[in-house]
């Protein structure tokens, strides 16, 4: 069962240390946004990378539309990913969407994660107001899933630009569509769904593991707005903002991501 599960997510394991770091990836991508960044850590830590069911080179056969209509689907991955490699005490950090599926395990589990790093995090994407500014309003996040049902590339290229919003980096742009382009679009389109009509603020409160939250500059996915509501609803935050622009700072600004997991890291002493 537990080499099912790591040929089921594709799961890699690397390092020379003994304390694991689990990567995720968020919405439409697969683990290898994080190898420039999961590659510095390496030789002090032991790193997990791994795709959900239906990204990446995950085992397809194994997607099932009940399970994953919802972002527990996505939690469920990444505790068995963990209890297949017999990880507690793990340091869980995820992008955007991911970050909150991390979050989700932990209140299943909250043994498996020592603490949780959270790269442009959103509990909930939809503007409620007058106390929540996700970003969106409900008509412009179903008109991107129809984009996604009627021209799925034109989606994936106008996608990835609004993600990176940083016009000096087309390369990271051109990676991220090729990432949308690779996902069978009827997965990707209940991904979207799942991710973006989904409200998990009543959940943070509960959350008992420590987390950072890395907050860019100029993001229109996760805007700061998020990012402060977050840290002040997370019992145990740390909020840093960073200088990296767009909502992917783990592609385009990876150095300033590791300074900032690093320092993090040695701060707490793990």
């Amino acid at each position: 069962m537990n080499q099912n599960i790591l040929s089921r997510n594709n799961v890699k394991v690397n390092g020379n240390g003994t304390k694991p770091m689990v990567f995720a990836p968020g919405f439409g991508c697969d683990q290898s946004v994080w190898h420039a960044v999961a590659a510095t850590f390496e030789e002090e830590y032991q790193t997990i990378l791994f795709d959900y069911v239906g990204s990446g080179n995950s085992d397809l056969r194994a997607y099932d539309v009940n399970r994953y209509n919802k972002l527990d689907g996505y939690a469920q991955d990444v505790i068995d990913v963990c209890s297949a490699l017999d990880i507690k005490e793990a340091i869980f950090v995820g992008h955007s969407v991911g970050a909150v599926i991390g979050m989700l395990a932990s209140l299943r589990r909250p043994e498996i994660f020592s603490h949780i790093i959270m790269v442009g995090p959103s509990p909930c994407y939809l503007n409620d107001p007058p106390d929540y500014y996700g970003g969106f309003e409900e008509e412009q996040l179903l008109g991107l899933i129809d984009m996604m049902e009627k021209n799925y590339i034109g989606w994936a290229t106008f996608f990835a630009a609004t993600v990176l919003n940083n016009s000096s980096r087309p390369e990271v742009k051109q990676e991220l569509e090729e990432r949308f382009c690779s996902t069978d679009p009827m997965i990707a389109r209940q991904f979207a769904k799942a991710a973006f009509f989904s409200d998990h603020r009543k959940e943070l409160e509960k959350v008992t593991v420590p987390s950072l939250i890395l907050q860019c500059a100029d993001d229109i996915i996760a805007p700061s707005a998020v990012g402060e509501y977050m840290d002040q609803h997370l019992p145990y935050s740390t909020l840093k903002r960073m200088k990296a622009t767009g909502h992917c700072p783990h592609m385009s600004h990876p150095d300033e991501t590791i300074y900032l997991i690093g320092q993090y890291l040695r701060e707490n002493g793990i």
